[in-house]
């Protein structure tokens, strides 16, 4: 949908652009409202003031969170669903046991970490999170020491994958919004997640997190394993399991094929990129059987691909074909709010696109002489320490600085690297306003000046590496 003619000058613009995130933060921060109600009433309100009619304000904001939900809601179901399955058959358990092996004792966190990467593809944080945290304090105690040298890693490498690998809804929605490819965000969002991880999180935890001495408590786990049922997040669908069937844990997959699951998609999505270059590169022609391999490799098709696959290999080891069906249900229920959420963001940002303050402040950044991707990094980060979601600060993000990446004509790579700095401005700084920070605070036993001095600064140390990776792609790729 194109913007309208703004009705009223720049300076006016970014001043309502300015009260409609102040007025978002104060409802989300202040008066507890929920980010979905609140940012679909700040959309609505922000339409108005900025002189969309009355007549079509509800039909746009209601088209932007339509489009939205369109590109993020089957990405993001699609991968659930395939954490789930990798979650209740043991696949976890699986990854870490076998790199600990793999890379032995004194590297322990290392590998709890390679691990926590591998299954925090499809995972969302807070349910990877819990998942792991019956092996983070059994590695924890098998080879003592501070908790906090074995959970960092595991926790910032689900983090990493959070903000920056689809399909997790943050960058999902940001490549939407500027109309990247979010298969090439796949491709080199992957190898910067382990890059920025190794960096941020592995080494600062070496040199200073994993030595402030936090003893081992898991008296939450048990709390924490009953929340995860709750939420879908444990093997609780195992208890319908027929007679004479057998859980993950009994017979848990080997690693070979858990990796093989976890890489099937990107192999897919690698395959799709590659020939779409090949033919803008005039090397390859048309073909039915490229044009096969090319629809395969598309993203939600390559996800729908795996989840199948995942379903008959994994799921029906020792269950029926009714329990599997439980357990990809359950695996919806807990991304409904984030899906919402996620869509209400596109509403938020595309009523500012469309109104022309998207355009207004893109201007005025260039004005200050500041590179875009500069400009998305700071805005991220800003909307992040204010309000503290990650989701709502990259899809907020996103849709301020869309109408300035079209009016740029950047390059699909181009757009990756700013997908990637929107995700380390959504990353640093997690603070008291910030969901994760009281998740790793309470399963750690961790007052909340521990946390600070540890998580909040491992979180900055991860955003601020994806950032200054971001930076050298910019100025290298065309």
């Amino acid at each position: 949908m194109d913007p309208m003619e703004p009705v009223y000058g720049a300076g006016t613009l970014l001043a309502i652009a300015a009260v409609a995130v102040a007025v978002l933060l104060v409802l989300i921060i202040k008066l507890r409202m929920h980010a979905f109600v609140a940012l679909i009433l700040v959309s609505l309100l922000t339409g108005l003031a900025a002189g969309i009619p009355f007549g079509d304000i509800a039909r746009v904001a209601t088209s932007f969170f339509g489009s939205t939900l369109g590109s993020v809601a089957l990405l993001v179901g699609l991968g659930a669903m395939i954490g789930r399955l990798l979650e209740v058959t043991g696949g976890a358990q699986v990854l870490a046991d076998t790199l600990i092996t793999r890379f032995g004792e004194k590297r322990a966190p290392l590998a709890l970490g390679v691990a926590a990467l591998l299954f925090g593809i499809p995972i969302f944080f807070d349910a990877g999170l819990v998942v792991f945290l019956p092996i983070i304090f059994s590695v924890a105690r098998r080879f003592g020491g501070s908790v906090l040298l074995y959970a960092i890693p595991a926790a910032g490498a689900f983090a990493a994958m959070h903000a920056i690998v689809p399909p997790h809804p943050g960058p999902v929605t940001a490549a939407t919004e500027l109309q990247g490819s979010i298969g090439l965000t796949v491709l080199v969002g992957l190898p910067v997640a382990f890059v920025a991880w190794y960096v941020g999180v592995y080494l600062f935890t070496q040199a200073y997190a994993g030595k402030v001495m936090v003893p081992i408590d898991d008296s939450f786990l048990r709390g924490a394993r009953g929340a995860a049922s709750a939420s879908g997040s444990t093997d609780d669908a195992d208890d319908d399991a027929p007679a004479g069937g057998s859980d993950g844990a009994a017979h848990p997959p080997s690693f070979g094929l858990v990796l093989g699951i976890l890489l099937l998609p990107f192999v897919l999505i690698a395959l799709n990129t590659g020939i779409d270059t090949l033919r803008k590169a005039e090397v390859l022609g048309d073909g039915t059987l490229l044009d096969a391999l090319a629809f395969v490799g598309q993203t939600p098709v390559a996800l729908l691909i795996t989840l199948l696959v995942a379903t008959y290999v994994l799921g029906t080891r020792g269950r029926s074909l009714a329990t599997v069906e439980g357990l990809l249900n359950d695996a919806l229920g807990p991304i409904c709010a984030i899906i919402l959420i996620t869509g209400a963001g596109g509403m938020f940002g595309g009523v500012l696109r469309y109104s022309g303050i998207g355009a207004a402040l893109s201007d005025s950044l260039s004005d200050l002489g500041l590179p875009l991707i500069v400009s998305a990094f700071l805005i991220a980060t800003a909307l992040r320490v204010a309000q503290g979601s990650a989701t709502v600060a990259l899809t907020t993000t996103a849709g301020l600085i869309s109408a300035g990446v079209a009016a740029a004509d950047l390059s699909d790579l181009k757009i990756v690297c700013l997908v990637l700095a929107i995700a380390a401005g959504a990353t640093v700084l997690s603070h008291v306003n910030d969901s994760g920070f009281w998740l790793v605070s309470r399963f750690f036993g961790m007052d909340v000046k521990t946390t600070l001095r540890t998580w909040t600064v491992m979180e900055t140390t991860l955003g601020v590496t994806i950032f200054l990776i971001a930076l050298l792609l910019w100025f290298v790729v065309p």
